[in-house]
This record gives structure tokens, sequence and C-alpha cells, in this order.
């Protein structure tokens, strides 16, 4: 009896276009204790950005930082290491002037 692979789920992180505004959720080196299953702790963070490339590989994005707080970078992110990702809205237009 053989077993065929199953194709890759479709949706997720692949079904991201170039230029959507995405979260993608990371997994960071893992550190720390010891878990009860005998694996280590897994560390996450979240990027914020512009999908530029989507592949087999990874992900490639372009970061959105908040006005002010540093430039935009690139950064790639394996495949390997996202644990989710989302479109998300456009950054809300924040409007000057007195409260009302």
């Amino acid at each position: 009896m053989t077993f065929a692979t199953p194709p890759p789920p479709t949706g997720g992180w692949r079904a991201l276009r170039p230029g959507t505004r995405a979260v993608v959720r990371r997994r960071l080196t893992p550190s720390g204790p010891v878990v009860s299953d005998g694996g280590t702790a897994h560390r996450w963070t979240d990027l914020i950005g512009f999908v530029v490339e989507v592949s087999d590989a990874g992900l490639r994005l372009r970061t959105d930082p908040v006005p002010g707080r540093g430039e935009p970078e690139e950064v790639t992110v394996a495949a390997a290491d996202i644990e989710t990702a989302k479109p998300i809205p456009p950054r809300p237009v924040r409007r000057s002037g007195p409260p009302r």
C-alpha cells in the first residue's frame, strides 16, 4: 500500500500577494527552559509589513514602522519559521488638531 503526499494547503501565508499589508508571526531561535514534552520553549515575534515576495522558501516583507520610528527594511522569513500570517488593513490615518 502506498500513500500520496498531500498537496500543500491552499490559503495561509502562501496565499498572500505582493503589495498586501500583512502580519506574520514567526518563531525565534528556541531557548528557555525545557517544556513538559522534553522540547524547548519557543519565542515568537510579529512582523507587520508589505509582502514583497512569496515562495516555497518563505516570505520577504518590507516592514511598516510607525512614522518617526525607523525606516522600512526588507526581512526574509523562512517557511519553517512562519507560524501564521494574515492580511491586515492599511494603517489608520491620524488626524491632527484639537480634540472634539
